[in-house]
């Protein structure tokens, strides 16, 4: 049996983080589906690169292994007001599963009130947003895991953030062979 991740892709995300995350997932063995919202047409990113989903939110199914959040501010807001996007996340959350998410991707999971009490990162512009109301505790660093919620700062921290992925999903090992045949230290 495969191993299955569900990438989010909104309006405004950050291309490198959805792209770099599916990317490497798919290099680490990883079967990904990018699901769109609302819907499967084309999305433009926060740079104007355009991006065809694989399907839309509503045909989104689990189980999967991992969920991913891409940043990017208006990628962000979008997940944050997805009552579909709310529903997949406590699913994998009570399931136990695993959800990554980076750069303002984890302002979505505050919005879903997923993960309370993780210790979480994100962009830096996000930091006092993500402490109010207490709810999560904060690291200033390129990736955290805590459990099985993993959150990364942005677009220069998105290839270990995805490689901690594959690590989570696959392996140690499997995370190391694909960051050394893309000339990454893992």
């Amino acid at each position: 049996m495969s191993t299955k991740a569900l990438v989010f892709l909104a309006g405004g995300a950050e291309e490198m983080e959805a792209v770099i995350a599916i990317d490497v997932l798919r290099r680490g063995g990883v079967e990904v589906t990018v699901a769109g919202l609302p819907d499967a047409n084309i999305i433009k990113c926060s740079r104007g690169v355009n991006i065809k989903p694989d399907i839309s939110i509503c045909e989104a199914k689990g189980p999967f292994d991992a969920i991913v959040l891409p940043g990017g501010l208006g990628g962000a807001k979008a997940l944050a007001a997805s009552k579909e996007v709310g529903e997949l996340i406590r699913e994998q959350e009570a399931a136990g599963r695993l959800t990554g998410a980076i750069c303002a991707a984890p302002t979505a999971l505050k919005a879903h009130g997923v993960y309370v009490g993780k210790t979480v990162t994100s962009y830096p512009a996000m930091e006092a947003q993500m402490l109010e109301g207490g709810q999560y505790k904060y690291k200033k660093e390129p990736v955290v895991v805590d459990g099985t919620l993993v959150t990364s700062q942005g677009p220069g921290t998105a290839f270990v953030f995805a490689l901690t992925l594959v690590d989570k999903l696959v392996g140690k090992d499997k995370a190391a062979e694909v960051a050394k045949a893309m000339l990454l230290s893992y």
